[in-house]
């Protein structure tokens, strides 16, 4: 910073033009910081973080009768380079030893900012144009929604939206969840994650 200093230290019989140019340098500076300074975050109209998720979006079947709607997400802050997402909803607590997956949607356009509820349902009409949803853990095409053992201290469930720095992931339809997030970490630039809980 003293090299830095020094060449900033405009001493001309305090004319105000060079004062000018001194803030005007430093701004000029500051700019490639003020560029990233906005977080990559996702946020939901549907459920506020840390809470219980409602019913609506709970898995319908397995003794639990939710209505098995995907909720709204919405993103900003991605990352310069971004070219594609994709998004997961994950269970750390499942009793599998694995996790559970419950839904990953890839192949997202770089300019999608959000996904409406409902997003999810098999078919993926909701979606943008090629997006590809994976196959969850249910063994579906699609979302799936939250349903932990009875009894079980409630699960948490991360909803995370992954920016990637390709445009698209060559995976066969068929692949599984637990694929598709080997090749979306791979790809990935940043990631944006929102958590809610579910216990019955």
């Amino acid at each position: 910073m003293s090299s830095l200093s020094g060449m900033l230290d405009f001493s001309s019989e305090g004319d105000t033009r060079m004062t000018f140019l001194r803030l005007l340098i430093l701004a000029v500076i500051g700019l490639p910081l003020l560029a990233h300074a906005e977080p990559f975050t996702v946020t939901s109209s549907s459920f506020r973080p840390g809470t219980k998720l409602p019913e609506a979006y709970v898995y319908q079947g397995m003794g639990c009768s939710g209505g098995n709607t995907s909720p709204a997400l919405r993103w900003r802050g991605a990352p310069q380079g971004t070219k594609s997402f994709a998004v997961t909803v994950y269970d750390p607590d499942a009793p599998t030893g694995s996790g559970w997956w419950h839904w990953i949607v890839y192949n997202l356009p770089a300019d999608t900012v959000a996904l409406p509820e409902g997003a999810g349902r098999t078919g993926g009409s909701s979606l943008p144009a090629g997006a590809i949803q994976g196959r969850n853990d249910f063994g579906a095409a699609g979302y799936g929604g939250p349903c932990p053992p009875a009894g079980d201290k409630p699960h948490r469930y991360r909803f995370t939206v992954h920016a990637l720095k390709i445009d698209k992931l060559a995976l066969p339809p068929e692949a599984s969840a637990a694929v598709v997030d080997v090749e979306v970490r791979a790809n990935q630039l940043a990631q944006a994650t929102l958590e809610a809980k579910y216990g019955r």
